[in-house]
């Protein structure tokens, strides 16, 4: 067996043990250093002495919190509560109808739905939605896909692809019912919503079709779950699909997608560092993709088809040398279609402001970027002679999101964008370029009284080791009481990615008892142009995890919270950066939350079979090839730096299924962290059998999930009677 004795208690002794995992010595080398690893045999899930550790694992960690059980479920209920379980989305127009989905009370997945637009509606009133009663039947609708029906009969249920043809005929969608991320793909006639005899398995999530509905194009991945190959399928056809573009470097991801315009088909090809566009006419799906600027290292960029003053351009955003400096934060210029390497510079680079994002419509564009800290949009007129004036859409909040939501047609009077913040609950606008009218639609629905007024949400900064400032995010209960505060400190810190505001329906529940939520917005993230991120990867990325910890000094030293206060929280990379911060300064947290955590970053790096390795180098840095790479991803890996001291209480939760950070890094780290830790904080770990990296799946099962998570940080605060 994989436990050692000691692993069940007594009989009758009224409590279980922590599960002790049995050590098998294996050596690493690398550069002339040994590692051995004592608990690499856990990466084996075929070995039942795994599953069965697993599960000891999971036996203990629901005895531990076994007392948490009436909490869990009045949590469970809050959020239940607060929730309008039968609802549905703001309409999306698309050819000849209205799309969106519903969900109901008792259902875990969504439906989607559509119905017609009304036959009447003429001009801007033709662009207002129907206003949908959730609880009544609309005319006309039609129900495409539901969801339940999908999912009944499985432990784990998602839906990849859906994807409408052209002309609103045909649906294409892609279920993982294993959690792995490998979708089957059919489709369905939606005019007698009969199922096609097309099925293809072992798909990527996306497809997109042809301007005429007769092909589609989809991706499928290599043996390390990396997209690198887009096919053709006929529909219909017997013939085998066509294989059109294959990427054999294993730096790259592949994806394909079209343009809003419908003119052109796209391959896009990037690695961390580096894209590359590949274009074909819609209306012509058996010819050849061009490549549209090659692939040069360090250059990224992407293309958007526009119409502009009557001619075709490409409008590309990229970040490469400009007047002999690199764009850092990424320019915006214009090139002809036929032409697309003869660039005219129409937004030049800025220190402050990272352009993100260009959308073309028929009548303006929108340019999506971010500045201190926080996401902007602005839409840009288009003319008969070229460019309008830029107007920035403002809105009265110290802290917010905004981002364009679903707009398909290229030919609208309209632009859908939503709005959130930490207090906000996600609002959806329809702006309206010509009057600069901003019409609200929906607000996310928050039952029980909710009132955004009783809370408050602010932006603070702490000062890093080398002088940097650190934008926090904090949100709060309206209190008057004095005193340090119960506080969950969020961070994530890699890839670029950026934490923004967004409003929560669960986190009442924590607000609601007293807690503060903070995130620290460190480097490696993108709040703060591409240099914060540049500054926080590779053999800068130990400033991620101190940067973390200076935030939480800061929100210490400046009374907001105490050490036997504060609890650390992050997901994935994030799972990393608190695992990295327990090593480095247990002292300021008293728990950690850790959900899917990448605590074994060197050894999983080192691996180039194992998913996402050979992409992720321009992240961390070769460790095989380099051997500075590899001593400094040793210095700070959560896993191989576990030391003899009092550590925090540490939940760790995990998949069996999770091909991006395997189950095995967490289940490792837990038990070394029981071998070799001193004091008596709990060290828990929880495995979900039968889910992958997005964890369960349902949204019942996700408050759970969730209630379970919140149950225990409460506890661990000491605020379950709360």
């Amino acid at each position: 067996m994989a436990l050692d004795s000691g692993t069940i208690s007594e009989p009758g002794s009224g409590a279980v043990a922590p599960p002790v995992a049995k050590t098998v010595p294996t050596e690493r080398v690398h550069h002339g250093d040994v590692f051995v690893d004592e608990y690499e045999w856990l990466r084996d899930k075929d070995n039942p002495d795994v599953i069965a550790y697993l599960e000891a694992e999971n036996a203990y960690t629901e005895a531990q919190t076994e007392h948490l059980s009436t909490l869990r479920e009045t949590i469970f209920d809050e959020i239940k509560a607060r929730t309008q379980e039968t609802d549905l989305s703001v309409p999306t127009r698309l050819g000849d109808y209205w799309y969106y989905s519903r969900s109901f009370e008792g259902k875990q997945y969504g439906v989607h739905c559509r119905c017609p637009i009304a036959a009447s509606a003429e001009g801007i009133d033709a662009w207002t939605p129907p206003q949908l009663n959730a609880e009544t039947e609309v005319q006309g609708e039609e129900v495409l896909l539901d969801s339940n029906e999908l999912a009944e009969g499985h432990d784990f249920f998602s839906l990849g692809a859906f994807s409408i043809s052209h002309d609103g005929t045909l649906l294409a969608y892609s279920v993982d019912n294993v959690g792995d991320e490998r979708y089957v793909l059919r489709f369905k006639d939606l005019r007698t919503g009969e199922l096609l005899g097309d099925e293809i398995a072992g798909t990527a999530p996306g497809a997109t079709w042809s301007l005429d509905g007769s092909h589609v194009f989809y991706q499928t991945v290599d043996e390390s779950w990396r997209p690198d190959t887009v096919w053709r399928h006929r529909l219909g056809a017997t013939d085998p699909d066509v294989k059109v573009f294959h990427e054999p470097d294993e730096r790259y991801w592949v994806s394909i997608g079209a343009s809003r315009s419908e003119k052109y088909l796209m391959i896009w090809v990037g690695s961390k560092i580096t894209s590359e566009g590949w274009v074909l006419e819609s209306d012509d799906p058996e010819g050849e993709f061009r490549v549209l600027l090659p692939r040069r290292e360090g250059v990224e960029y992407s293309a958007e088809h526009a119409v502009i003053g009557g001619e075709h351009r490409f409008l590309i955003l990229h970040n490469d040398v400009v007047d002999g400096v690199k764009a850092e934060n990424f320019v915006l210029a214009e090139a002809p279609v036929d032409d697309p390497s003869n660039l005219t510079q129409l937004i030049g680079h800025r220190e402050d402001v990272r352009l993100e994002d260009i959308d073309a419509f028929r009548d303006h564009l929108v340019l999506s970027y971010r500045r201190e800290a926080l996401t902007r949009i602005a839409v840009w007129p288009l003319t008969d002679s070229g460019y309008g004036e830029r107007r920035e859409l403002d809105f009265d909040l110290e802290l917010f999101a905004v981002g364009v939501g679903s707009n398909p047609e290229w030919a609208q009077p309209t632009l859908r964008i939503g709005v959130t913040s930490f207090i906000t609950p996600m609002q959806v606008f329809d702006y309206v370029p010509v009057t600069g009218e901003l019409l609200l639609r929906k607000e996310q629905p928050v039952l029980g009284g909710y009132d955004a007024n009783e809370y408050e949400q602010h932006r603070d900064w702490a000062v890093a080791e080398d002088g940097t400032r650190i934008p926090i995010s904090l949100v709060r209960k309206k209190t008057t009481a004095e005193g340090p505060k119960p506080l969950l400190l969020y961070g994530y810190g890699s890839y670029e990615a950026s934490i923004d505001p967004s409003f929560s329906v669960a986190r009442l529940s924590l607000l609601d008892r007293g807690m503060v939520f903070a995130v620290a917005h460190v480097r490696g993230g993108g709040e703060m142009g591409r240099l914060w991120y540049e500054h926080g990867k590779t053999l800068t990325k130990k400033n991620t995890f101190t940067d973390f910890v200076s935030a939480a000094r800061h929100l210490v030293d400046t009374g907001v919270t105490a050490p036997d206060r504060l609890i650390a929280d992050g997901g994935s990379a994030g799972g990393l950066l608190v695992g990295a911060v327990a090593n480095l300064a247990p002292e300021l947290f008293t728990g950690i939350l850790a959900n899917v955590p990448f605590v074994d970053p060197l050894t999983s790096i080192l691996d180039p079979s194992l998913p996402l390795t050979v992409i992720e180098w321009d992240e961390w840095g070769n460790p095989l090839a380099d051997e500075d790479v590899y001593a400094y991803m040793k210095s700070y890996s959560p896993y191989e730096n576990v030391e003899a001291k009092d550590y925090p209480a540490i939940l760790a939760i995990t998949s069996l299924n999770d091909t991006r950070v395997l189950y095995v890094e967490p289940a490792k780290w837990i038990a070394k962290l029981r071998a070799t830790a001193t004091g008596d904080a709990p060290l828990l770990l929880k495995t979900e059998m039968s889910a992958g990296h997005g964890g369960v799946s349902g949204r019942y099962e996700k408050w759970r999930e969730v209630a379970f998570e919140h149950a225990w940080i409460l506890d661990t605060l000491g605020l379950a009677g709360a």
